[in-house]
């Protein structure tokens, strides 16, 4: 029998509610006042305006809480990335360190960047500060239509006590000359403080007038200079022949290299002594040194490592110096001037007869490259160069433009220089095809280390001497089976009709039945050419220049242009 248990009505009915405190707790001193007390149970949104600003007061203080530590944040995230950018090692090198790679990275370059320098100082202040403590940064200073004086003076006060690279250049324009001459005045007076720690001079302007005026403030000791250029673009000022006083006062211990155009000054031997580099050019008429003075000035330059002469008339008996610049002792222009470091010689419209009585009287036993351009029949010239390679002529480079010379001397010359690389003929029309015939010849060959070939208006070769020569020149396994590329032609017409796996067939039998018999080393033959310029050659077609391409690895070609610019080949 079961029993049953009766539950109290009570346990059915509702529970009073009772106030108890929320489950939070706020720890904002608004909080922790206790609202205003209402009889019984009544709950606190019985009078909500008592507590809303209380709330609004506290949200105020905790957001001015958040922004002040915000700010704090980011102050210091800002120092914690100050701190990591000093970590870098750019950042800890040193001044001395940093201005070195400066100095490579400015100076190095061949083309120098006007605007590098500035653009070092905007990075930051401490390479701002690195760049104007560093005086070589400054060295080089030049005045001219684009850099104005302020400029260089501005240069000139940050480049301290170092040597200076001077340069100034107005080009051959005779607009403004007033104003030119007022500037050229204006940089010598700038510059004459500072001559005796100038190392390179250089000046360029339209006249002489304007020359003489800046060289006449040139009164200075000149103990570093090293370089001495001076340019007139235009010499058709007669009255200024008379030379200015002996520039720098003669005292120019260090002096190296000098390259004057249209200046006269007299050929004083003090300037062009001792030189390593001498450049002459723009003398015409009365003005052209006699042989026997530039020879005497070669003799007191023994040790010359590059010699020019550009755009001089020919001499003749007569001469319109006065004797103290030009009479030298018969006896000792008797004498061969010996020049053992000379590699560099350039005769561009020299004068012929000239240029012949210099090369007669000099000696040239590592002569490197040869220039001859517009010097009519340069003939006597190579017999010359011959009579040199008899005893010893390293030559490497020949250039000759617009001139005419007996092309059986030049083959028998080129026979006597195994040793040149490159052979430029320019506008040569006595180059016919007999020349390179001879050089695609192996009985034996003719300048085995041949590269770089220019035919640059050699217009009476024919393609077929050029096609010879080009396939003469290729590696020697490139016509295993025969001797050269004339019998690999005459074997290609006669096998048309066989098919080309016979053809390859045969070629392996060949090759190894020669192995077999000569097992010894092919030896080698003449370097390939890399380089071909057949520019203005009419007789070579567009055909032909893509068969070119295909053996040569650069091969130069444009066509002759008409008067307006136009090709004058289709």
């Amino acid at each position: 029998m079961s029993v049953y248990h009766r539950v109290p009505p009570s346990s059915f009915a509702p529970r009073r509610a009772t106030s108890h405190p929320p489950v939070h707790q706020y720890h904002h001193p608004a909080y922790t006042q206790k609202l205003p007390s209402v009889e019984g149970n009544a709950s606190p949104r019985c009078h909500p305006s008592a507590s809303i600003p209380r709330l609004r007061e506290a949200i105020n203080s905790l957001d001015s809480k958040m922004a002040s530590l915000m700010s704090q944040r980011h102050e210091l995230e800002t120092h914690l990335e100050q701190a990591v950018r000093l970590q870098s090692p750019i950042h800890r090198l040193p001044n001395e360190l940093l201005a070195s790679i400066f100095v490579l990275g400015v100076l190095g370059i061949r083309d120098e960047n006007p605007v590098m320098v500035p653009t070092l100082m905007l990075v930051c202040h401490y390479w701002e500060e690195v760049v104007l403590d560093t005086p070589v940064l400054w060295s080089k200073i030049s005045v001219s239509p684009h850099d104005s004086l302020e400029k260089a003076r501005r240069k000139l006060s940050r480049s301290k006590s170092c040597p200076l690279d001077v340069s100034i250049s107005f080009g051959p324009r005779l607009e403004h000359l007033n104003t030119v001459t007022e500037q050229v005045i204006h940089a010598m007076d700038l510059f004459r403080p500072a001559l005796w720690r100038t190392r390179s001079f250089s000046l360029s302007v339209p006249t002489r007038p304007q020359a003489h005026a800046a060289l006449s403030r040139c009164q200075e000791d000149a103990p570093l200079l090293e370089s001495l250029t001076i340019q007139i673009y235009r010499s058709q000022d007669d009255h200024y022949s008379s030379p200015p006083l002996p520039l720098f006062r003669g005292h120019t211990p260090r002096l190296r290299s000098c390259s004057l155009t249209s200046f006269n000054f007299g050929w004083d031997t003090r300037l062009v002594s001792r030189l390593r580099v001498l450049k002459l050019g723009g003398y015409f008429n009365g003005f052209v040194p006699s042989p026997s003075t530039l020879l005497g000035i070669l003799r007191l330059c023994p040790e010359l490592e590059e010699f020019a002469l550009r755009n001089m008339s020919d001499v003749d008996s007569d001469s319109c110096y006065p004797p103290s610049f030009q009479e030298i002792d018969s006896s000792k222009t008797s004498k061969t001037v010996r020049l053992p470091r000379l590699s560099k010689i350039s005769f561009y419209y020299s004068g012929i007869v000239f240029t012949r009585q210099i090369m007669n009287q000099i000696t040239f036993p590592n002569l490197e490259s040869l220039e001859m351009c517009y010097l009519e029949n340069i003939t006597p010239i190579l017999q010359l160069l011959y009579t040199q390679s008899l005893t010893r002529l390293p030559l490497q480079s020949l250039r000759i433009e617009s001139c005419f010379f007996n092309e059986p001397k030049l083959v028998t010359l080129l026979r006597k220089l195994p040793s040149i690389t490159s052979l430029e003929l320019v506008d040569v029309e006595d180059a016919s095809s007999n020349l390179l015939t001879s050089l695609s010849s192996s009985q034996p060959w003719i300048c085995p280390k041949l590269d770089t070939v220019t035919l640059d208006g050699c217009t009476s070769l024919d393609w077929d001497s050029l096609r010879t020569f080009v396939e003469s020149r290729l590696p020697v396994n490139s016509y295993p089976r025969y001797q050269d590329a004339r019998a690999f032609r005459s074997a290609q017409a006669a096998t048309k009709t066989i098919s080309a796996s016979a053809v390859a067939a045969g070629y392996s039998r060949s090759s190894k039945s020669r192995s077999a018999q000569h097992p010894q080393a092919v030896l080698p033959g003449p370097r390939r050419i890399r380089s071909i310029d057949v520019t203005r050659c009419s007789q070579i077609s567009k055909e032909m220049v893509q068969w070119l391409r295909m053996y040569i690895p650069e091969v130069k070609c444009e066509p002759a242009k008409g008067v307006w610019g136009e090709p004058t080949m289709p």
